[in-house]
């Protein structure tokens, strides 16, 4: 792969050490994100560089005056320069809709997950 180098995408990230030819890559290609940040866990890497990421958040309800936990699913695209795993607490960020379902991009790798 050639040594490409890595643009700013305007937020607080470190910067991947590799490099990529993916064009809908935030860093080493042409796609801008905007939007709202999200922070999750993947929970399937099977799809060919998409992931899966579950978000847990707290829902109040009002007749009960409790809270229960909820928990929401988003496809992203994965661009190959993270190497995201499944188990990995990542960030993602909303882009432009990539396909049908995709309209996050993984943004930085926060915690790897156990490896297999």
């Amino acid at each position: 792969m050639p040594d490409r180098k890595a643009r700013n995408i305007g937020i607080e990230v470190p910067l991947p050490e590799k490099s990529c030819n993916d064009r809908n890559c935030p860093f080493h290609g042409t796609l801008p994100v905007r939007g709202q940040i999200i922070e999750g866990v993947v929970v399937s890497d099977k799809m060919q560089s998409t992931v899966i990421v579950k978000r847990e958040y707290l829902w109040y309800l009002k007749k009960y005056e409790r809270y229960e936990k909820r928990t929401s699913k988003y496809p992203a695209h994965a661009p190959p320069c993270l190497g995201v795993k499944a188990g990995d607490h990542v960030r993602i960020m909303e882009c432009r809709p990539l396909s049908k379902t995709v309209s996050y991009v993984v943004i930085s790798v926060e915690k790897r997950g156990e490896e297999r």
